[in-house]
């Protein structure tokens, strides 16, 4: 089974505060400390015979101890600062200050002198003003060690140290059979009971076995996905859930655990949970028109997508949440570059090519090519991506509210930010028919048929809907279109008729009643 963080025995070190010698227990889970327990004299005053350095991990000081030997400045990687000095005794914190300060400042002297890149001299820059900023903050008082992941716009991927607290639902014959359809109402559900339907589709899939996945370890992974969704009227994680179940949905109904490998059911899975991580609500054309820090961070190219895969990849890397702990290196290599493949395959910049790609093969579609089962992996995201046309028309519609609520925000800070903003984002063009026909009729259903071609099953099941959608929001739109032409007219007669109430009178009541009577009607 998946490792267990009991392995980890606690650290003790003694620190000397103003000439009083204080015991610190690190947490058995510090593991990027890893602090080796000291030699203690029999007085039980601790001493050192050791050298010992420090390491910063984004502004958090660690203290770790090793054989005494120098280490030169050239081999230090910049997200790490060692600093190595010998010692005979309890070290003294305002000493180890002191020592640290102006290390730093020679490492700052020394990148400058040694003509790194811009971008590196910076990185390293700002990794050492944040840790002078901590130091500043902390006032030395510092005694344990919660390492945090953080990003630049301050979002956090906290460890999760304790046994994930959520409770574990025992979910009927009803809903586990309705967790395989696009019928499921997703709007019934809290998110501990998503969390647990999650859970159970790891399990159900045999993936946790197939992985080797600890039971708790896959719990706080998902928490931290949870935890790293953003408030978005849309891009939250109701909307992760909503892909996930969708693409547990099309395993079942294609079959495809007969027709491809448990590993690449891993990978859609994953990929499906992870696909909008901490997306912030604005979409790439507003990052890149607004040259925000992730445009930037990533030259234009599917930004948001880059960085969902960066924050996934970043929980992943935190040993309590690694779900793919007990998986050969090599093997998550490989599950790795496929994962952020289908991540990126989500940007809809990208729609027309990877659907061509697609079209070209599936004719003669085989499961024994790598290529053509990779890029039918990147078509079935992209389906669970925008597929909420495939659900019950009470399940979709609110969905689109929230959708336009979430354009509108965007489309409201371009115009304040006199940046240039698309027709179907401004309140004051679209409505909800127009917003829906051309995408139903020209993105949904010409994919949603391709991928019918190859898995005929899904007509009556997803392809139907999509055209009864098509079919409802026309509808509504034409009701739409004869009310804007009736208005004009309808507002003529009644500003003229509502000054000469009494010009006008059917079977003795005024038009004023007539009009009354009409509106509540």
């Amino acid at each position: 089974m998946g490792s267990s963080s009991s392995s980890y025995a606690p650290k003790t070190v003694y620190l000397d505060v103003d000439g009083k010698v204080q015991k610190v227990v690190f947490s058995r889970h510090c593991s990027p400390c890893d602090i080796k327990e000291l030699l203690c004299s029999s007085s039980n005053v601790p001493r050192l015979d050791d050298c010992f350095y420090v390491c910063v991990h984004y502004a958090c000081v660690c203290v770790r101890f090793i054989n005494p030997h120098y280490i030169p400045l050239k081999q230090v990687q910049f997200s790490w600062v060692f600093t190595s000095f010998p010692l005979s005794r309890a070290f003294r914190i305002n000493e180890l200050k002191t020592e640290v300060t102006n290390r730093l400042a020679m490492l700052e002297k020394r990148v400058e002198l040694e003509g790194l890149k811009v971008v590196e001299i910076g990185k390293c820059k700002n990794d050492l003003k944040k840790l002078r900023d901590e130091m500043t903050s902390r006032g030395g008082s510092r005694v344990n060690c919660p390492c945090k992941y953080n990003f630049d716009d301050g979002k956090k991927v906290t460890p999760r140290r304790d046994v994930p607290k959520y409770p574990k639902y025992t979910l009927s014959q009803d809903t586990i059979e309705s967790l395989k359809k696009p019928t499921f109402d997703v709007w019934h559900w809290e998110h501990n009971e998503m969390l647990s339907c999650l859970e159970y589709m790891y399990h159900d899939l045999g993936l946790v076995k197939e992985f080797s996945m600890n039971p708790i370890t896959l719990k706080r992974w998902l928490l931290a996905i949870q935890e790293n969704y953003r408030s978005n009227p849309f891009h939250n994680f109701r909307h992760c859930f909503c892909v996930s179940q969708m693409m547990y949905g099309m395993i079942h109904l294609c079959n495809l655990q007969e027709k491809m490998t448990q590993t690449d059911m891993g990978i859609l899975m994953t990929a499906a949970v992870c696909h909008d991580l901490d997306h912030p609500g604005y979409n790439n054309t507003y990052q890149i028109n607004a040259r925000t820090e992730l445009a930037v961070r990533y030259n234009d190219i599917s930004p948001l997508e880059n960085h969902h895969c960066a924050v996934a990849f970043q929980i992943l890397s935190l040993p309590e949440c690694n779900i793919f702990a007990n998986v050969d290196p090599e093997a998550y290599k490989q599950i790795r570059q496929a994962i952020i493949t289908l991540i990126l395959a989500t940007d809809m910049a990208r729609h027309g090519e990877i659907l061509d790609s697609f079209k070209q093969k599936v004719d003669n579609f085989d499961f024994t090519n790598e290529e053509h089962v990779t890029c039918l992996k990147m078509v079935l995201i992209k389906c669970c991506d925008i597929s909420n046309e495939v659900r019950p028309t009470e399940v979709a519609e609110p969905w689109v509210d929230c959708l336009l609520e979430e354009y509108f925000m965007q489309s409201d800070r371009e115009k304040s930010e006199g940046l240039p903003v698309a027709p179907f984002m401004d309140r004051d063009k679209v409505t909800k028919p127009t917003a829906q026909i051309g995408f139903i009729k020209f993105v949904l259903i010409p994919m949603f048929e391709t991928v019918m071609k190859l898995f005929p099953q899904i007509e009556e099941i997803m392809v139907q809907p999509l055209r009864d959608s098509r079919d409802h929001y026309e509808e509504l739109k034409q009701i739409d279109d004869a009310m804007t032409e009736v208005e004009p007219i309808l507002s003529i007669w009644v500003s003229v008729l509502m000054c000469n109430p009494d010009i006008i009178s059917i079977k003795g009541h005024s038009i004023n009643t007539i009009f009354t009577l009409c509106f509540w009607e």
